[in-house]
């Protein structure tokens, strides 16, 4: 029997995790709700679930992964066989399609970046009305080559391997895009004016922590960020040995995670007050508001293209683990090759995303069910398989072994109820919300 493939060491683990990570939601999402729910007092209940969720969640995922040796369907399918309960298959294969979902819709905004990061770097954002710019290309024909192109490029990643790709890409991507992000910080917070989009992020507006809402966008931001999906970061767990500290790397994870989200936040928002555009634009914020500031900032088509290379690596990071869990299920249920497997689902993926390349409309429906229903229940439902079915005490022996300083009893009660309980919330919320995260 083949030897499954094995990261080559906790470096290599890390950076992959904290570029599944890394998305798009630090680089837009993270910056505006800082602004938007409170500035420097936001940052109070989002640590606070961070450390609860973000930390347990990654945990109970990698140890899942490591344990059974398997991505989510596997493990979970085998765990509910070893205890003799139905359902086992079904249940494993929601956090893989909810994976795969989430895959779909997420390379079509790959292939946006990869547009943006060529017409930053060719200087068109200088020739052109931006926002007609993004309205003529998001929800028509002409996007579905770059979604094809986004699709290629992270299928050739994933086939090349655990090692030989998905390790060795992202040792190169993370280290390039915190060197990136660090300048482009450093130019931006040098713009006249750019002090007042300081103040809007950093001082406390204190009042924000006594509405419900800055708790919940907290809760969301904290929960979506690190990538809990129930699949992706399994998948990942299952390529690691027994000496590697899990708690260790959680934390890793969690730390650069943030420092990404806050770094992109003082290069855009000290940017956009610099230009008096709008800082909380929402999405529009990376597609319109930003290419806008390169549009009139000084050397703007050098610092442009370096932007958006940056936020491609982001991309593309997340995007090989979303491909990476699917195809390892295929891998595992039908003995299949790597490279089979990949090119199947990549296939399967890109005809499914042709109807949201067409009308973004179809885009947001399809985007939304997916974040708010299916992805967050395949979460909820690895964390029951690990903490309830399988036990918190083997989940804890599992999550300690390799460990510096190994986790004692008190978190048993933090991942089998705190966490799950607090993973139903965060679907509820989101469908009382349209989406929280």
């Amino acid at each position: 029997m083949k030897q499954r493939e094995k990261f080559t060491g906790k470096l290599g683990f890390i950076l992959s995790c904290i570029g599944s990570a890394v998305g798009l939601g630090n680089i837009w999402m993270f910056s505006w709700r800082l602004g938007q729910y409170g500035g420097a007092a936001f940052l109070i209940p989002y640590s606070i679930f961070v450390v609860i969720l973000g930390i347990t969640g990654l945990m109970g995922e990698f140890a899942l992964g490591r344990n059974r040796g398997k991505g989510s369907y596997g493990g979970i399918t085998e765990i509910f066989r070893e205890k003799k309960l139905p359902l086992g298959s079904f249940i494993a294969s929601i956090p893989t399609i909810a994976l795969t979902g989430i895959f779909i819709f997420y390379t079509i905004v790959v292939g946006w970046i990869m547009r943006y990061f060529f017409s930053a770097s060719l200087g068109t954002f200088n020739k052109v009305d931006i926002p007609s710019y993004f309205a003529n290309f998001a929800g028509a024909s002409s996007s579905i080559s770059w979604h094809a192109i986004a699709m290629l490029v992270t299928a050739w990643i994933v086939v090349l391997g655990v090692t030989k790709g998905i390790e060795k890409m992202n040792k190169i991507m993370m280290p390039a895009l915190f060197i990136i992000f660090t300048l482009l910080m450093i130019k931006s917070l040098s713009l006249p004016g750019a002090m007042e989009g300081v103040r809007y992020l950093l001082v406390p507006k204190w009042h924000y922590l006594k509405d419900p809402i800055t708790w919940v966008m907290a809760l969301g931001q904290a929960f979506f960020t690190v990538s809990l999906t129930g699949c992706a970061l399994v998948v990942y767990g299952s390529y690691l040995g027994d000496d590697v500290d899990i708690p260790s790397a959680a934390i890793k994870t969690v730390i650069f995670d943030s420092i990404s989200a806050l770094l992109a936040a003082f290069i855009i928002i000290p940017a956009a007050f610099a230009f008096k555009l709008d800082p909380a634009a929402g999405p529009a914020l990376l597609f319109i508001t930003v290419p806008s500031i390169f549009k009139m900032m000084p050397g703007g088509q050098i610092f442009g293209g370096l932007f958006f290379l940056s936020v491609l690596f982001a991309a593309i990071s997340s995007a090989i683990n979303m491909l990476e869990g699917p195809a390892e299920a295929l891998m595992y249920r039908f003995k299949c090759t790597r490279k089979k497997a990949v090119i199947i689902v990549s296939i399967i993926a890109f005809i499914c995303g042709i109807p949201l390349d067409l009308s973004m409309n179809r885009f947001g429906t399809f985007s939304d069910f997916i974040t708010i229903f299916l992805s967050p229940l395949g979460a909820i439902l690895a964390a029951i398989t690990f903490f309830w079915v399988y036990g918190t005490d083997n989940a804890r022996a599992e999550i300690n072994k390799g460990a510096i300083k190994p986790i004692g009893k008190w978190f048993n009660p933090i991942a089998k109820y705190v966490f799950v309980i607090v993973a139903i919330i965060v679907v509820i919320l989101g469908v009382v919300y349209g989406g929280i995260g």
